[in-house]
């Protein structure tokens, strides 16, 4: 059975019973508030409603089978982590109230239940969807606010990174742009260029560590007809084919020793001579160069020279890691979000809490790259509109964690925490908490107060 209160943009509440006597007075005490009621007596029409009107919050009765139920609420969980499930039995059990919250349960109402304090429920998941509306829209600013040309930041190091582009971009002839891998390089290198006078001509990339040595001179330089074995017709090098553009030479730090000299000239004199042509050709283009390496130790170690380095290093961009900037983490989710949800066809609003704070506890050592192959990995898997732990790759929740992430403390200590813990899961409700942990609630105020359990009663 399906009932609807009809409003487009209220929310939704999907009840889950085969007892009409538990939706029917629900239904009645909700006839004044704005959310859409809809009913299912099975598993079969629970999964099919869900699926239609993608409820914000589900009530379901356990009464029917606990384990059922408990299967359900998992299911309805991996769906959708952003749906509200709340669940009521007639026959409490701490443990099982316990056990729900652990599966993804928001909250636990024992039988017969109350229709103010459920009512009261319902209007406190409006307020919050109203305020993660309101959330959305004003990160969706913030979002705008500081994207700059592809990348996203609001991190001091990166607001100074987007202010140094903007100034050197019309002027600069060589740059060199350095970083750990997946940090974004190139879109640096193409923010430069497309703010620069080059931007209507090419932008030519080069991976210098992909270049073989015996083939490094013809590839960039080109070649003539006749000059080698197999060169049938003369052919322009990437140089040739940036002029009046920009080209790009990444991971600088892997070109040939032999080559750094010749590049060195055509930085100097802005000329290219052919492999077998003794005719040089004038151009016209800007290079940008980037490296994952430490120049500096390179020019030491006597792999890099050290006339090259300078030439290049006259304008040098550093770029950080995503680990030394981690308030750029939740923009950059969001930025990621909203790419794959639209390219993949989805509509997804953002990441459930405990995917936010398993990533903002990870490491990060493939940088902005690593998360943005996360969240299209997510965005392929999610079938809901958030994105949670359920839906990252295996080997990213079994990843071993090697710093100790919650600090070590004493008995006293962890049993306050995790008395907040099911205080915090069941909206502060210190009546629910002390029922469903087995415990009085001057005992549960005792605790959070920073004494010790003394006993149930």
């Amino acid at each position: 059975m399906v009932v609807v209160f009809e409003a487009q943009e209220r929310l939704s509440l999907l009840v889950i019973e085969d007892d009409p006597s538990l939706g029917d007075p629900i239904l009645r005490s909700l006839r004044q508030v704005p959310v859409n009621v809809f009913v299912a007596h099975d598993v079969d029409a629970a999964l099919g409603l869900l699926k239609q009107h993608r409820p914000r919050l589900v009530l379901l009765d356990l009464d029917f089978s606990a384990q059922q139920g408990l299967n359900l609420l998992e299911r309805i969980v991996r769906f959708d982590p952003g749906i509200e499930v709340v669940l009521t039995s007639g026959d409490y059990v701490p443990s099982l109230a316990i056990d729900a919250i652990q599966k993804g349960a928001a909250d636990y109402f024992p039988k017969p239940i109350s229709v103010p304090d459920f009512r009261a429920r319902v209007e406190r998941s409006i307020e919050a969807a109203q305020q993660h509306k309101r959330t959305r829209e004003l990160d969706a600013e913030l979002l705008s606010s500081f994207r700059f040309q592809g990348m996203v930041g609001r991190s001091p190091r990166l607001l100074d990174l987007f202010n140094k582009v903007a100034r050197v971009a019309p002027h600069f002839r060589s740059i060199l742009i350095s970083g750990p891998s997946g940090t974004g390089k190139e879109l640096v290198a193409r923010s430069l260029h497309e703010l620069s006078p080059a931007r209507k001509g090419p932008f030519v990339v080069c991976n210098c560590a992909a270049v073989t040595e015996s083939l490094a001179e013809s590839e960039m330089f080109g070649f003539i007809k006749g000059a080698f074995t197999g060169a049938v017709r003369d052919t322009a090098g990437l140089f040739e084919q940036a002029h009046d553009g920009t080209v790009f030479l990444d991971e600088i730090g892997e070109m040939p020793f032999a080559m750094q000299a010749k590049l060195l000239r055509v930085l100097q004199t802005h000329e290219v001579q052919r492999v077998g042509s003794k005719q040089p050709r004038k151009l016209n283009l800007r290079v940008i160069a980037a490296t994952n390496r430490d120049l500096p130790s390179a020019v030491a170690d006597r792999t890099f020279r050290d006339d090259l380095y300078y030439r290049l290093s006259s304008v040098h961009l550093q770029l950080p890691p995503l680990a030394e900037r981690l308030e750029d983490l939740p923009l950059l989710q969001r930025h990621f979000v909203e790419k794959f949800s639209k390219q993949y066809g989805k509509d997804i609003r953002g990441l459930s809490r405990r995917a936010q704070s398993l990533l903002a506890q990870h490491s990060w050592p493939g940088n902005v790259r690593e998360l943005e192959n996360l969240i299209a990995h997510a965005c392929m898997m999610c079938e809901g509109q958030v994105l949670d732990v359920l839906h990252f790759p295996v080997n990213f929740k079994l990843e071993p964690i090697t710093r100790t992430l919650i600090p070590l403390m004493s008995l006293k200590d962890a049993q306050k925490k995790y008395v907040q813990e099911v205080l915090d899961a069941v909206d502060g409700n210190k009546a629910r908490a002390a029922e469903i942990l087995g415990i009085s609630r001057s005992t549960l105020y005792n605790i959070l107060a920073g004494g010790e359990v003394e006993g149930n009663s």
